[in-house]
């Protein structure tokens, strides 16, 4: 509840104009060296969104600054993982690196990217989103590909960019930052499990986030992959009731098993014969 409130606080500062983009300070007590690193993700994160938004990163980082069972090379890896997932890659974000790449080297550049229409959609306050994804679900067009330009070749083509790159403003209100948000609390929260009921796992899970990246395909396999493996194994471990006294070994397993295939066929049957291995071995240490 504590996350959800944070990050309402956050979300109203950016609504009513409370955000200057100013750098906020750093959680207190970082070990050693990793100051430099937490600066870096903070000023991006205030270049994706603004102050208020990372304020939220730093807030969530906090929790983890002293915690028993994290050493600096894993905080380290929170934040840095962390800070990537909150600056997603939105249409909304090509554009603003696509104008940064044209004041930069001033040369007029453009390329095509290839989204989901939901995708796009999913980009807008939710609003106006929901109903346009409703419809695109009724006519089965959710998944249909669409092939953007973004270019700075052109004076429409940078106006256009910097139309693109403003609707940041609104990016805390889509449907796209809804999901990310439960999606970075729930790893935030599975990284937190594993520090009480498996603390040799916590490693490993902290880096289940690099299996979400990109857009498009890329990032929808990703993320469907993810849950398959936190449903499956993760939390039925931290539940109790699935006895994975291996869980590092497990993930790795499973994650060697993911194919870029939408069906999942190859994780979901490695998943189902690592819990029936781990079941099948408690029930004959349990007879015995």
């Amino acid at each position: 509840m504590a996350s959800v409130v944070s990050s309402l606080r956050y979300l109203l500062a950016d609504l009513i104009g409370d955000d200057d983009d100013t750098l906020p300070p750093p959680p207190k007590d970082l070990p050693d060296g990793l100051a430099p690193v937490v600066d870096n993700c903070i000023r991006l994160l205030v270049d994706y969104q603004g102050t208020s938004y990372a304020e939220l990163y730093v807030h969530r980082l906090g929790r983890f600054v002293g915690r028993t069972g994290i050493d600096a090379a894993m905080l380290g890896d929170i934040a840095q993982l962390m800070a990537r997932r909150m600056s997603y890659q939105d249409p909304i974000r090509i554009a603003q690196l696509k104008l940064v790449e044209n004041e930069t080297h001033g040369e007029p550049t453009g390329d095509r990217r290839k989204f989901r229409i939901d995708e796009l959609v999913g980009a807008l306050p939710a609003v106006v989103a929901e109903p346009v994804l409703d419809v695109l679900e009724w006519v089965d067009w959710t998944h249909a590909p669409v092939s953007i330009r973004f270019s700075a070749a052109s004076r429409w083509g940078i106006r256009r960019l910097k139309i693109e790159a403003a609707l940041k403003r609104w990016r805390l209100f889509s449907v796209r930052y809804a999901k990310e948000r439960v999606w970075v609390e729930r790893w935030l929260h599975m990284i937190d499990r594993s520090l009480t009921r498996q603390p040799q796992a916590t490693s490993a899970i902290i880096q289940t986030a690099t299996m979400i990246e990109g857009y498009g395909s890329l990032y929808r396999h990703g993320l469907a992959d993810w849950h398959a493996i936190i449903d499956g194994l993760v939390k039925p471990t931290f539940d109790g009731v699935l006895p994975l006294f291996d869980l590092a070994g497990s993930l790795a397993e499973a994650r060697a098993a993911v194919m870029p295939d939408a069906r999942q066929i190859a994780l979901k049957r490695k998943i189902a014969e690592i819990r029936a291995r781990a079941l099948d071995t408690n029930s004959s240490a349990v007879v015995r």
